[in-house]
């Protein structure tokens, strides 16, 4: 699919590299890989469902560049994939977004030219919007003329631009992928990842990542500070047997894994990164010496700088738990 874009920036995504991590988990005898998606133009993976769903609109002639409306429901990375994609086409974007958005976020979105339309009231007492947003998005592309939702929770699109970060993973590996670390939230790259797992035989161990109180793997049942995986249900890119395992990871484990990794790898990513980090840290103890295993990092953490690596933010959220970061992680 993104062979159609043979020039300019949108020309970039994808093929992001594949390093080794050699000092985080020193004392296990696996070997470990990280997938860094920051490297992409927009600065995450989801820069390769904002090319795929909207390429794909514009090919059937849901999209027409120069008069089409784009509208989807974002509080950060796909809504800054898609401002950038949008803008190279020439197409309209509202990125309906709600009050827990970054101001860097916000920041960037302007700058790509993107409109942004805030939802202000909560869907529950523990302060999700994912609804709210879905129905503000559907309230304007049914007011809006040549407007068009990509539903990145449902759109098969989404799961099969990230087809190809399985495919780049595999192909480095010579197909052995013992472990797959990977944070979920639409289910996109799950989703892609496992169906190009089970059409390739590969015998990966998948394991998601979802934050604590999510409905993804079960009850909707806390508040989330962090952004980036985790959601208020479950989309419908989900199936069963999307994981062999699941790691439900809280606020803290995406703070202190974001905090181990630079520490260890000088790697500055985002918080559902810091989860994957951390929900693979709990899992060393079963994972076999000389298993390959990857961990899928999705972001920058560029975005996370007033927050999970500001010691003033993180000392008011948790208290002092500098020491969890600065401990060897040990098997």
């Amino acid at each position: 699919m993104f062979e159609k874009i043979s020039e300019g920036i949108l020309s970039t995504i994808g093929a992001t590299p594949l390093v080794r991590l050699d000092r985080l988990f020193g004392n296990s005898g696996a070997r470990f890989h990280a997938k860094l998606e920051a490297v992409n133009p927009g600065g995450s993976m989801k820069d390769r469902s904002a090319m795929g769903m909207v390429l794909g609109a514009i090919d059937r002639g849901e999209l027409i560049p120069g008069r089409s409306t784009v509208v989807e429901s974002s509080s950060g990375n796909l809504g800054i994939g898609l401002a950038q994609v949008c803008l190279w086409f020439g197409l309209r974007f509202i990125c309906v977004g709600d009050p827990k958005m970054t101001p860097q976020n916000l920041a960037i979105l302007a700058a790509y030219g993107a409109e942004i339309d805030i939802v202000r009231e909560p869907d529950n007492d523990m302060g999700d919007y994912l609804a709210a947003r879905v129905r503000r998005v559907r309230e304007l592309v049914e007011r809006i003329p040549h407007a068009y939702w990509p539903n990145q929770y449902a759109n098969p699109l989404n799961a099969r631009a990230q087809e190809t970060i399985m495919r780049e993973i595999a192909e480095r590996l010579h197909g052995r992928v013992d472990y797959l670390f990977v944070a979920t939230g639409t289910c996109g790259t799950i989703n892609g990842c496992a169906r190009y797992i089970a059409d390739h035989g590969l015998g990966t161990h998948i394991v998601a990542v979802d934050a604590e109180g999510s409905a993804i793997f079960g009850e909707q049942t806390c508040r989330r500070l962090i952004p980036g995986h985790g959601a208020a249900f479950r989309s419908e890119l989900y199936f069963d047997g999307i994981a062999h395992s699941v790691a439900r990871m809280t606020d803290q484990d995406c703070v202190v894994g974001c905090r181990r990794l630079v520490g260890a790898e000088a790697i500055l990513a985002g918080g559902s990164s810091g989860a994957v980090v951390s929900a693979a840290a709990q899992r060393l103890a079963e994972i076999p010496d000389g298993a390959n295993c990857v961990l899928l990092l999705p972001d920058r953490g560029e975005r996370y700088l007033q927050t999970i690596y500001s010691d003033a933010w993180v000392e008011e959220k948790f208290g002092d738990i500098a020491h969890l970061w600065k401990e060897q992680t040990t098997c």
